[in-house]
C-alpha cells in the first residue's frame, strides 16, 4: 500500500487564518516570527478543500495517510496545538480516526522516505525536496489546490 504524507501549514492548515485572528499588538511584538506566537496553531482553520480531500483519499482504500509536519523550535505550544488541531478536525483521538497516532513532527522529513511514499508539501524544505518525483508541490501550477491533488492520486 502506498503512503501519503501531508504537511500541515499551507497544505492542511490555513496559516494565514491564525495570523488574521491575532491582535495588532501581538502581530507587532512577533513581527517576522509569527509562528512563535504561543497558541497560534490552535487558531488556524483548515485549508479550503483539505478535509474533504483527506476523506476522499481515505475512501479510496489504497493509501495509508500520515501527517508529516515541522513545528517551530521556539514555540513549544506548537507541538501540542498541532496534535489538538488534528484531533479536532479529523477525530484522531478515536481509533477509527484517519490520523489516529499518525502525526509525525520532525525537522527531517527525509527520514520518512521509503518506497511508494509520497509527500504533499507547499515548500521544499526540511528534507521534503529529497522525495524527488514523489514530492507533490501543493500550491504550484501543477497542483494549485486539493482538487488537482485528489485527481492525481485517484489516477495513480
Amino acid at each position: 500500500m502506498k503512503k501519503l504524507f501531508f504537511d500541515m501549514d499551507g497544505v492542511l492548515v490555513d496559516f494565514q487564518s491564525g495570523i488574521d485572528k491575532l491582535s495588532d499588538e501581538v502581530k507587532k511584538e512577533y513581527e517576522g516570527r509569527l509562528d512563535e506566537v504561543p497558541g497560534i496553531f490552535s487558531l488556524m482553520d483548515p485549508m479550503p478543500g483539505a478535509i474533504e480531500a483527506v476523506r476522499t483519499l481515505t475512501a479510496l482504500g489504497k493509501y495509508e495517510l500520515y501527517i508529516l509536519s515541522t513545528a517551530p523550535w521556539g514555540n513549544p505550544s506548537a507541538w501540542t496545538d498541532k496534535a489538538k488541531w488534528v484531533q479536532k478536525h479529523f477525530d484522531s483521538d478515536r481509533p477509527d480516526g484517519v490520523f489516529y497516532k499518525r502525526l509525525i513532527l520532525s525537522h527531517h522529513k527525509n527520514m520518512c522516505i521509503q518506497p511508494n511514499a509520497w509527500l504533499i508539501d507547499d515548500r521544499k524544505a526540511h528534507g521534503s525536496e529529497c522525495f524527488g518525483e514523489h514530492f507533490i508541490h501543493f500550491g504550484s501550477d501543477r497542483f494549485p489546490d486539493w482538487d488537482s491533488v485528489v485527481e492525481f492520486f485517484k489516477n495513480l
